[in-house]
């Protein structure tokens, strides 16, 4: 091969690279890959009024600064929260007509397919909300208005499901914060309107698709729909507290039949009030949400959903806020979680990844379940292990379920990303001291069998 050619084919490399592909399920039924095979550690950013606040340029701006720093889905919203009804959109256009769910507006959806293209082109997945919940039950904080029942929800997820079925980066989702209420229809309503997306998409096989919750001990969307053959992936909302043990909910949905894989669609999220109470709790720091996403993911999670509060509702000085955000959206697009995110998932990535396991079996201390808690993640094979300190904690650890009998470790430092030589073990227990301790200090060990 010339040089000429060579240069060529590494652009086209670049650009198929780059270039979405359809997801689907790993063979086990754990984790997310593309059609070629290729991995897929999902990476969200939440992103819930962007079709509908947002311009065009902004958007394009947005899925940039998104994309640099490692973000590969946007979880947003047709039919959005904030009177996403009757509320224009940027450019004066509502989403359907006379709040019609079976008279879509072309030009609101013009502007959706636009922002889709160019996650498209930036390799970024859209995990597409067809509508937020409100429009099916207001509940105390929701604008409405209560538009859909079972008719209306399948005739415009066939709609919405046609008019991006040729669409490659497309996550389907249903729900949108709220969760089917007792003695209701809510749950034949959500199936009506995933089945419709299904018949317009044209089959199960062409659809990838999830269900988002509110916050509930254990199951999330495994609660009404881990049986229905539409939902491939089940989603969890943990909540916006600093102080709850998230991986019991990535558990409990690990351990069920038929194995699907499991995330968490909606953590604390950065600059959020504490459990909605600024005033007596204050505001998330960066350590409570890296514990969350870490937790989560060595419970199990195929990935992780990282948000910020003025980013979802893409707030700015002009606007009323919810919830008392702190700063316009675009300011608040450099937060440190933001920049931190793409260390957990390059961590994922660099090892065997379709064999890797939770295995608390190797925290041999008995552990209280607050911060400090201490969780492992292995290859089922015994190849690595690697262990979370939240806090730094002096921890004994238990290395026997890994091969061989000499290995190399490293100190993973998750706010950076920076590795270096760890501390000397052999496969009897070993009490493991991080370097170093206290709230924010917290680290991974990684643990490889030298061969």
């Amino acid at each position: 091969m010339n040089f000429s050619k060579g240069i060529v084919y590494i652009f086209l490399l670049t650009l198929i690279n780059l270039q979405s592909q359809n997801l689907r399920v790993s063979n086990n039924g754990r984790f997310l890959e593309k059609e070629n095979g290729e991995p897929f550690f999902w990476m969200a950013d939440t992103a819930w009024e962007l079709f509908h606040r947002c311009s065009l340029e902004e958007s394009e701006m947005y899925l940039k600064k998104r994309q640099e720093q490692g973000f590969n889905v946007v979880q947003a919203v047709a039919l959005a929260e904030l009177d996403g009804l009757n509320t224009p959109n940027f450019y004066g256009e509502i989403p359907i007509i006379n709040n019609d769910p079976t008279q879509p507006n072309e030009a609101y959806f013009s502007h959706i397919d636009k922002i889709i293209q160019l996650a498209d082109e930036l390799g970024i997945y859209i995990a597409l909300l067809p509508t937020w919940g409100d429009k099916l039950f207001k509940e105390s904080w929701g604008i409405g208005p209560e538009i859909f029942n079972e008719i209306n929800a399948a005739v415009y997820g066939e709609w919405i499901g046609n008019r991006y079925k040729n669409y490659d980066n497309i996550i389907w989702v249903i729900g949108g914060d709220r969760n089917p209420r007792n003695g209701s229809k809510d749950i034949n309503i959500w199936n009506a309107l995933a089945e419709g997306i299904v018949k317009g998409v044209g089959g199960y096989d062409k659809t990838f698709m999830t269900f988002h919750p509110q916050p509930k001990e254990l199951g999330g969307s495994s609660t009404w729909f881990h049986q229905q053959k539409w939902l491939d992936l089940n989603m969890h909302q943990t909540g916006h507290c600093g102080n709850r043990p998230t991986y019991k909910n990535i558990q409990h949905d690990y351990n069920l039949i038929p194995t699907k894989p499991v995330l968490d669609g909606e953590p604390l999220y950065e600059d959020h009030p504490n459990c909605f109470n600024a005033k007596e709790l204050g505001y998330s720091s960066a350590d409570d949400i890296r514990r969350i996403m870490y937790w989560n993911v060595f419970a199990g999670a195929c990935g992780q959903t990282y948000g910020c509060h003025d980013v979802w509702q893409m707030y700015k000085l002009d606007r009323k806020g919810v919830n008392g955000p702190l700063r316009p959206w675009p300011m608040a697009l450099d937060l440190p979680m933001a920049n931190q995110v793409k260390h957990l998932k390059s961590l994922m990535l660099s090892q065997a990844y379709y064999t890797r396991i939770p295995d608390q079996s190797m925290i041999l201390d008995n552990q209280i379940e607050d911060q400090n808690y201490v969780i492992a993640t292995r290859d089922s094979e015994g190849s690595y292990a690697m262990i979370y300190f939240p806090t730094g904690k002096r921890t004994k650890i238990d290395f026997t379920n890994l091969n061989g009998n000499n290995f190399e470790t490293h100190w993973f430092d998750p706010r950076t990303g920076v590795k270096f030589k760890g501390p000397q073990i052999n496969k009897n227990t070993q009490l493991i001291t991080p370097p170093t301790k206290g709230k924010g200090n917290d680290w991974v060990l990684i643990v490889e069998i030298l061969n």
